[in-house]
């Protein structure tokens, strides 16, 4: 027996699924905001009473609260490595996409296969790699061994909104400009690029999205000069659960959701976000 797509049955069926989808993948995000606002330590949910205790905690380890310090620092290199990850990996995944869309070799899907590879990794396994490449290096790089690693999780999702982006810009606008007397790089620079910016934007949003919340492999590269704010977090939860810790998970969950609607209105819509 068959379902037409226009029955009630079949939208019932629909709309059952995608609530359910929705509800998985919102409930850990529902289950930490709430347990934010819980007046006590004791970790029960749902919570008895509801208090912005937590909030005032979390927001005084950066207003010269306990732990300012090491917060901050924290703060400052979680920042400082996501807008590195986000410039860098703009500039390799532009031109990487270009390359890949404009000419047409037999080497392009194994180009695109190894820039996407490392999401295919455990991340235990691909943490522990760069860390016996770290380790064998007879020099320090500095804050390099954390912008390295966060820059291949990274470049895949770039990579993609760019290539998204560039799929709808046909060659013939090109040759247009250089009918018109431009050069080729010119072109690239003064026609493609704005043509491109919704899925360049989106490809800045997620690498420094991902950047900024990557936990796993900064746990096996991090240094005592270099740790993240997830790390941070972490280090506050270890022995006992931190509802401070829960208070700036859904600090950054709001902030997160902020930049991708701003940035998803700067872009003009969602269509090149993956």
């Amino acid at each position: 027996m068959m379902i037409r797509t226009d029955s009630i049955a079949f939208k019932t069926i629909m709309t059952v699924l995608a609530v359910i989808g929705v509800a998985i993948a919102t409930l850990p995000i529902f289950a930490i905001v709430l347990m934010s606002f819980s007046p006590t330590t004791e970790m029960r949910f749902p919570p008895e009473a509801l208090s912005l205790h937590w909030y005032g905690e979390a927001l005084a380890l950066f207003n010269g609260g306990a732990g300012d310090a090491s917060a901050w620092s924290a703060l400052t290199t979680s920042l400082l490595v996501g807008l590195s990850v986000m410039v860098i990996s703009i500039l390799v995944c532009v031109p990487l996409s270009y390359v890949l869309m404009r000419q047409s070799t037999s080497w392009n899907r194994v180009i695109e296969t190894l820039v996407t590879l490392p999401l295919t990794f455990p991340l235990v396994a691909l943490g522990l790699a760069f860390l016996l490449l770290a380790e064998a290096l007879p020099f320090d790089i500095g804050i390099a061994r954390l912008v390295i690693p966060h820059l291949t999780l990274a470049m895949p999702f770039v990579l993609r909104n760019c290539l998204s982006a560039l799929n709808g810009i046909g060659t013939d606008i090109e040759d247009a400009a250089i009918s018109l007397g431009s050069s080729p790089i010119r072109a690239a620079i003064d026609v493609i690029l704005p043509l491109m910016r919704p899925g360049i934007i989106a490809g800045m949003t997620f690498a420094f999205v991902v950047s900024f919340n990557e936990f796993t492999v900064t746990f096996f590269m991090y240094t005592i000069d270099f740790s993240t704010l997830p790390l941070w977090m972490y280090s506050r939860t270890v022995s006992s659960l931190d509802p401070t810790a829960l208070a700036l998970s859904s600090l950054i969950i709001v902030v997160d959701i902020v930049i991708i609607l701003a940035i998803d209105r700067i872009a003009g819509g969602t269509k090149n976000i993956l």
